[in-house]
């Protein structure tokens, strides 16, 4: 596994991980789209953490500067 993600990447999937769940927890979104975008938020929370996108792979994209 390979990182692919850059850190304005991983920081800007962080923060609207977070913004989802304010949302959510204010109860501003409810029923099926906060299902969705809370599995959204589930799942940029895990990328940006771990610092790899499977989305990414079949593409070619890295985010993340050469070495």
């Amino acid at each position: 596994m390979t990182l692919n993600m850059g850190s304005i990447d991983r920081t800007i999937r962080l923060a609207v991980a977070a913004i989802i769940a304010g949302l959510y927890f204010t109860g501003q979104i409810t029923g099926i789209v906060a299902i969705v975008l809370g599995i959204v938020a589930v799942a940029f929370l895990v990328t940006s953490l771990t610092g790899w996108c499977p989305g990414y792979l079949p593409f070619g994209i890295s985010t993340r500067k050469a070495v």
